[in-house]
């Protein structure tokens, strides 16, 4: 039986925003590498998803990790069902190597996400190729 961070991964890697979404609950948090608050509620994540499925130039998940980690939300949050997918990828000519962290409910679905990327230029050509989309989508003022 294919496990949540399966079936994520398939649809990323499809591109099919309709699948990841039924994967997050309604108030998913994801962490982002460029950005200091989260992004919260489906509604949002799923809008930052259409944008990055954009910006990624081909982008691959490499590897696979499982486990349980502590959730964002602090010591109240408790430790989670976790797994940490590593990805590759090109942005704006910068290769991209980084890390999704997929922390899930008690029902597997996704309610937290963090992602890591390295190196620092690459953080600063995503932080810009999103913002870009972010704006172009109406999900963020023009700076």
């Amino acid at each position: 039986m294919a496990t949540t961070a399966d079936r994520f991964r398939a649809a990323v890697e499809a591109a099919d925003l309709g699948a990841v979404e039924e994967l997050f609950t309604e108030d998913v948090r994801l962490y982002s590498p460029v950005k200091f608050t989260p992004f919260e509620g489906r509604p949002m994540v799923l809008g930052l998803f259409g944008v990055l499925l954009r910006t990624f130039e081909d982008f691959r998940y490499v590897g696979e990790l499982a486990g349980s980690a502590q959730t964002a939300a602090g010591p109240e949050g408790g430790a989670a069902d976790s797994t940490v997918l590593v990805f590759r990828a090109t942005v704006n000519g910068r290769q991209i190597h980084g890390i999704d962290l997929l922390q899930f409910d008690e029902a597997g679905r996704i309610k937290e996400f963090t992602v890591m990327v390295r190196p620092q230029s690459a953080v600063q050509a995503l932080g810009e190729a999103v913002l870009a989309g972010l704006v172009e989508d109406g999900l963020a003022p023009r700076p």
